[in-house]
């Protein structure tokens, strides 16, 4: 099973909404097939770790250890259930039952009606914290939230009147570059969109381009920003208008309902399963005080002061789980100890 989670970690940034998915094959103590979900809208985990299985006949006579329950429904692909009985698999263990309604263990039950023996919550808490984003996207009906942010050792974000400061090294940047293409999407504020004028892509990492989200409540932001320039997708969240276009997308909020978890909703709806908070210090404070987040990378460059300028957040109630020094910067993640 431990083998199947590294397989499914492969996967990390190419599957969302869908969950990764890891899946090996044991015969005779030795392993014989093995696959992981590579991309949204191709084969499962089990599809592929049983094709590079060499001798079918040996399937019924072999185990086979997947990271999550094997669907029971006809998605993008036919039942992995289906196929695991087709292919005469006899014993099957099972890390995470699926909590998605149109699994949520069917995909067992149908297993155990076929006469299958069935094993299941091996190594558990490891396959929930591999898939936390798709956990937490179908337990608390929202995105998992990542926050993000660069300051200087005297603890600035920017300068005075929102003037963009270059804090982090060339090594910080590349890690950012990397959460953006391991996140679904990318979320920022008014006044970093029109001060920082960020792409917001993955350009420093190999990687999908994340989902683009801007939060311009009374539509100030001008056409000309590069958030704007329809490269890539794009939401705009506003009080002002509904509206689509190609690659960009302008949702109508109520000003009478809070905004942040109306946001969060209706990413949820789009299946949006992951969230990377890039600023600014009203956003990320926002979050912070409403308790509405999961993890969060602080970036420290002790090189560096402005004396004076923006604050950065305070982290008030989050747990520090690592701390790693990337060149002059100091990364501090924290998890909400809620």
């Amino acid at each position: 099973m431990r083998r199947a989670l590294e397989l499914a970690r492969l996967g990390n940034g190419y599957t969302s909404p869908n969950p990764m998915v890891g899946c090996v094959i044991v015969y005779n103590g030795q392993i014989i097939g093995e696959g992981w979900h590579q991309q949204y809208g191709g084969p499962h985990a089990e599809v592929n770790a049983i094709a590079s299985v060499q001798d079918k006949s040996l399937l019924p006579e072999s185990r086979v250890y997947v990271t999550l329950e094997p669907c029971s429904h006809f998605g993008k692909t036919p039942p992995c259930a289906d196929l695991l009985i087709e292919s005469g698999v006899r014993d099957v263990v099972v890390c995470n039952l699926d909590p998605n309604p149109l699994v949520a263990g069917r995909g067992v039950q149908k297993l155990l009606d076929a006469g299958i023996k069935v094993e299941t919550c091996l190594l558990e808490q490891e396959g929930l914290k591999l898939n936390k984003r798709f956990f937490t996207s179908h337990t608390l009906k929202r995105p998992y939230i990542i926050l993000k942010w660069a300051e200087t050792a005297d603890g600035f974000v920017a300068g005075t009147g929102c003037e963009q400061v270059q804090i982090s090294g060339a090594l910080a940047k590349r890690f950012v570059h990397k959460l953006r293409a391991e996140e679904q999407a990318i979320i920022v504020g008014t006044r970093t969109a029109l001060h920082d004028n960020p792409h917001l892509n993955t350009r420093h990492w190999s990687g999908n381009n994340p989902l683009r989200i801007v939060i311009d409540r009374q539509l100030q932001l001008p056409e000309s920003i590069n958030l704007f320039d329809k490269s890539q997708p794009t939401i705009v969240y506003t009080y002002k208008k509904q509206e689509e276009q190609e690659n960009l997308c302008f949702v109508q909020l109520q000003d009478n309902e809070p905004l942040l978890p109306q946001i969060m909703h209706d990413l949820y709806k789009r299946n949006v399963i992951s969230v990377l908070v890039e600023g600014g210090t009203y956003l990320l404070e926002s979050l912070l005080k409403e308790n509405l987040w999961d993890e969060a990378f602080i970036l420290k460059n002790t090189a560096k002061t402005i004396v004076d300028g923006i604050k950065a957040p305070a982290m008030t109630h989050g747990s520090l789980i690592e701390q790693q020094t990337l060149g002059t910067d100091v990364l501090l993640h924290y998890e909400n100890s809620k």
